[in-house]
């Protein structure tokens, strides 16, 4: 059972709005209905104004958990003082007012006697031996001035129970320190009346008075009993919400790297520019090559798709070979062919003299080299 929910079913939700800015986040969320507070008892957010505001400190003590089944029981013990101070008031108010018309009730009753006896014994009772008839004969002759002082004995009586019922009933601690030691002088008492003679009524209140005493005692720790208030008090913050709330916000506070977002810097740091997107269709850039400066310009690279097999590196060519056209630029989406092999190309031969260009020749006999041939610039 949850004893919260059963609390605030009872006596209402008790919700709050700190103003401390952390615990205001933390009590309060926006709905479409409107604001919504955090119940300090059950936990949950209620539509509507808070029940009080202002700071943490002032925020009220509730009660929740175990601390509702303690209350309860309390209360109930708490009834029970109730009854019986109604019981004794109304005594002392019959001995009082006997007490000070004892000589008429006494001619009053030895009026009515020979009637009452007379039915008594029809009824099958023993009239000699009747405690109620024995208890009104000794009434009757007992001094005026005893009969008061046990009016103001019931009285006295009647001070102390309803004492010991208002403070359980709020559940105060002068309360429970009151009605456990109230009870426990009277322990005494009514363990000599159970050895005198054993009675259903007195057997129950002997079994209330000390199941009030040993209750109060262990469970509210008094005398120190379980590390006593001190103990008492951090067992109440543990359950309490407020309580965790502000824990859980001073943990973050002090680790904002754990627990929160890091604030940014004051002066950020230059953003780099990004690398272009290369598109998958575009070819990729050939690196530079390193070359003769007296070896013939190579052929510009072919364009190619990005997704086609790289072909094998070009041939290296002669000084005295003549560039080879550059290969046609190919559609992407065309059909790839083979490459040619390498020994199946043919190389072409050397450009001979002209034929209406004599050699030149010296008076040796030697003929001289061919020229060079011409250098086709680079597309």
């Amino acid at each position: 059972m949850d004893w919260s929910l059963l609390g605030c079913g009872a006596g209402g939700h008790v919700t709050f709005a700190p103003d401390e800015p952390g615990l205001r986040e933390r009590f309060g969320h926006n709905t479409r209905e409107g604001q919504a507070w955090r119940c300090l008892r059950c936990g949950a957010f209620v539509i509507g104004e808070p029940t009080a505001s202002g700071p943490a400190d002032s925020a009220p003590a509730v009660r929740r958990g175990t601390q509702v089944r303690s209350a309860l029981i309390l209360r109930i013990f708490a009834v029970e003082r109730f009854l019986r101070a109604l019981i004794f008031a109304a005594l002392a108010i019959a001995v009082w007012r006997f007490s000070a018309s004892q000589q008429s009730l006494e001619d009053s009753y030895e009026h009515a006697l020979p009637p009452l006896k007379a039915l008594l014994r029809d009824l099958g009772f023993s009239v000699q031996h009747s405690k109620i008839l024995g208890l009104l004969n000794r009434a009757f002759t007992t001094d005026p001035r005893i009969l008061t002082y046990i009016a103001i004995g019931c009285a006295a009586y009647v001070a102390v129970e309803v004492i010991e019922g208002v403070g359980l009933w709020l559940v105060k601690r002068w309360g429970e320190y009151f009605a456990m030691i109230a009870t426990s002088v009277g322990l005494p008492y009514e363990i000599l009346e159970l050895t005198n003679k054993v009675t259903v009524l007195r057997v129950v209140a002997f079994l209330i008075n000390l199941g009030l005493v040993v209750y109060l005692v262990v469970t509210k720790r008094l005398f120190g009993v379980r590390g006593g208030k001190a103990a008492y008090e951090a067992r109440l913050r543990s359950e309490s919400i407020l309580e965790a709330e502000i824990a859980a916000l001073a943990a973050e506070q002090a680790e904002p790297g754990r627990h929160a977002k890091p604030e940014p810097a004051d002066q950020p740091a230059p953003a780099t520019e990004p690398a272009p997107v290369r598109d998958p269709f575009e070819p990729a850039p050939e690196p530079p090559a390193t070359h003769d400066p007296f070896q013939a310009a190579a052929d510009p690279a072919a364009v190619h798709d990005s997704f086609e097999p790289p072909t094998a590196p070009p041939t290296a060519h002669g000084p005295f070979q003549p560039a080879t056209e550059p290969a046609p630029v190919r559609d992407p989406f065309e059909t790839a062919t083979e490459p040619p092999r390498a020994e199946e190309t043919p190389v072409p031969e050397p450009p001979g003299p002209a034929a209406d260009e004599a050699p030149d020749t010296d008076g040796t006999g030697v003929t001289a080299p061919p020229p060079l041939p011409r250098r086709h610039p680079r597309s």
